[in-house]
């Protein structure tokens, strides 16, 4: 798939339009529904040739990938199987029970890994998954995303001393072809 109809496929599968309330905070009139393209075999598996692409341009000390739960998951997912670097999970809070763990999966202190998120708009998310990482002693200087709303973010992230790789711009996302939006609700 090309960059142009993967652009085009996200838009048609995931573009929605109505008053949304975003993780930030913020208020949007457009929405990009990560899952209705993550659960999608055709655009995952392009998004996971991506990542690994873009993750080793960006890191190529990375030895692993990480993925925030719940939504980067399945993109880290596909960017380990395309790259053939194993991943972490990283969890929102530890849960009382197991490990108890707030990074989950095989990593050694020190390793460099690339976060991969879907996407991002303020950071936030990303800034709490650097710092839990960064506890558990993991080196974290990158992410890639699929979709930068160019909303800040990426400064936010540069503040961390993290360097933001998008795979897409949203601009570039909502100008794709101009299909129209699907209602919310």
């Amino acid at each position: 798939m090309t960059d142009d109809e993967l652009k085009l496929v996200l838009r048609e599968a995931a573009y929605l339009e109505g008053d949304f309330v975003l993780r930030s905070g913020r208020r949007s009139r457009y929405y990009l529904d990560k899952y209705r393209f993550e659960t999608r075999p055709d655009i995952l598996g392009a998004l996971g040739d991506r990542i690994a692409t873009a993750a080793a341009e960006l890191e190529p000390d990375a030895v692993r990938l990480a993925g925030p739960e719940l939504g980067a998951v399945a993109l880290a997912a596909a960017g380990s199987l395309a790259s053939g670097l194993p991943f972490v999970i990283v969890r929102k809070a530890a849960k009382e029970y197991g490990t108890s763990n707030r990074v989950e999966g095989a990593y050694d202190e020190g390793d460099v890994v690339c976060l991969v998120e879907d996407v991002v708009t303020s950071g936030g998310a990303l800034i709490e998954a650097v710092a839990a990482l960064r506890e558990a002693g993991l080196v974290v200087r990158s992410a890639v995303c699929v979709v930068d709303r160019e909303e800040g973010g990426a400064e936010a992230l540069g503040g961390q001393g993290v360097r933001l790789a998008p795979i897409f711009r949203a601009s570039e996302v909502l100008n794709a072809a101009k299909t129209p939006a699907k209602p919310h609700g």
